[in-house]
């Protein structure tokens, strides 16, 4: 048999649904190697003359780390695709990024000890795509993790994970103005805002930095040390207040992945000042137009003013209401964005990209409907030729949910799927499909052999 000839694609879809495990690594240790690493890290800036950079430094082991997370390929697949399908500002290239995501078909499987690391294909891979195949694959288990994390802590929660950087577009200009660089905090922003909620009641948020590495583990600890820098651009409530995960994924060649983690604990809830009323998710928003500075304690019990994104109590029910509607634009994108995402988005979330549909090599867009164990679901097919073969995908959201955000009802659209939450099949295939990825937000991504 030769060793180099691809393997049949029904093996290939089957892997996809095994289960392994992911290594979690948090400890004291991991807190003080990342904090030397910060310190070499400003050493060096001070030597040539850029001064040391904002971080947090409060971060800590986090309490209750899982010493492992079991997952298929498909479901870290399915994360990977949906951060991807708003973060591009198009219709057409936006939902092409999202099925970017299948090039990591092969790139995973499971050794004989049960636990992920790179397949033959995933190394042959990182030889043309290092830098992005460590950040989207990195991207794919932070986003896991962080929403496992928030859903120990908060079970009676939805969680929510939701692109920090379209979120924040919604209320300051992340672009730059062509007047010189921006301020390096203004640059480094943390990569997802995790939301614990119930309708009708405040939130809960934390930040999350993510981090990926095809090197050694010293590498993951200079990758936290910066990681410490994005989470300091953002601050919900008093100035460093807001709880934050560091997560950083070690991609060894030969080993297996291990996921990296730090916190900084606490609670920040997105409360509204007293006698106002709560966040009404079916507001229509506009570019709120923020400046972008942070009020932090100065000497002698003065404050400071430094370059940042801050969110204070006055403006909770509004950012309540940012991120119910970018994890909508989110959703609807993943089933084919066009006009349903654009009445989520802002002007500088990118409205006006998502104002005409385009075809972005699928065959239909959102008028693909399947049912899948015994679930209704509407969204996107598309076909493409795996190891020669004909294979079908297809990205979704369950038919009535789809409904409500088609049609602009984000708060009965989070009515309904709270109250499916722990009700969704866990099964990782299906009678018609090879590998089925469902989440509790109600998205599929499912795959099959199609015909020839």
């Amino acid at each position: 048999m030769n060793e180099d000839a691809p393997k049949p694609t029904a093996e290939v879809l089957q892997e996809l649904s095994t289960t392994s495990y992911v290594q979690i690594r948090s400890s004291h240790e991991l807190a003080d190697q990342v904090s030397k690493a910060a310190s070499a890290e400003d050493d060096k800036r001070e030597d040539d003359g850029r001064g040391p950079l904002r971080r947090r430094t409060d971060y800590k082991p986090v309490r209750g780390a899982p010493r492992s997370l079991a997952l298929t390929p498909w479901q870290v697949i399915h994360a990977i695709g949906l951060g991807a399908a708003s973060a591009r500002q198009g219709a057409g290239r936006g939902l092409a990024e999202h099925w970017g995501s299948l090039r990591y078909s092969q790139a995973l499987e499971g050794n004989r000890g049960g636990y992920l690391q790179l397949s033959a294909e995933g190394r042959d891979l990182l030889r043309f795509y290092k830098a992005t195949q460590s950040g989207e694959i990195g991207t794919g288990f932070a986003s896991l993790l962080a929403e496992h994390v928030m859903r120990t802590r908060y079970p009676d929660h939805s969680v929510s994970v939701i692109p920090a950087d379209i979120a924040l577009k919604a209320g300051w200009t992340l672009r730059s103005t062509g007047k010189g660089s921006r301020p390096e905090p203004l640059q480094r922003r943390p990569h997802f805002f995790v939301e614990a909620w119930q309708p009708g009641q405040p939130s809960k948020v934390i930040l999350v930095s993510s981090k990926g590495t095809h090197s050694a583990v010293h590498q993951v600890y200079k990758q936290l040390a910066t990681a410490s820098a994005h989470v300091e651009s953002v601050h919900i409530g008093p100035y460093g207040t807001v709880p934050y995960l560091l997560i950083g994924t070690e991609i060894p060649a030969k080993e297996n992945l291990a996921v990296h983690m730090l916190e900084a604990p606490g609670k920040t809830v997105l409360s509204p000042p007293e006698g106002e009323s709560g966040a009404d998710l079916d507001l229509v928003l506009k570019d709120a137009n923020e400046m972008a500075e942070v009020v932090r304690p100065g000497e002698r019990n003065g404050v400071e003013i430094v370059p940042g994104f801050q969110v204070l109590p006055k403006s909770f029910a509004w950012f309540s209401i940012v991120l119910a509607r970018t994890e909508a634009a989110t959703l609807t994108a993943f089933t084919g964005g066009g006009k349903p995402t654009a009445q989520y988005l802002t002007k500088e979330q990118g409205h006006r990209h998502f104002q005409h549909d385009a075809q972005a090599n699928t065959r239909k867009l959102r008028d693909a409907e399947h049912r899948i164990h015994e679930i209704d679901f509407v969204g996107t097919d598309h076909i493409f030729r795996l190891n020669g073969t004909r294979v079908e995908t297809f990205s979704g959201l369950k038919k009535s949910l789809y409904m409500h955000l088609r049609h602009g009802r984000v708060n009965e659209y989070r009515r309904e799927v709270h109250a499916l939450r722990g009700q969704w099949p866990n099964h990782s295939a299906s009678e018609e499909w090879d590998s089925v990825s469902i989440r509790a937000d109600g998205s599929v991504m499912a795959i099959r052999l199609g015909d020839e």
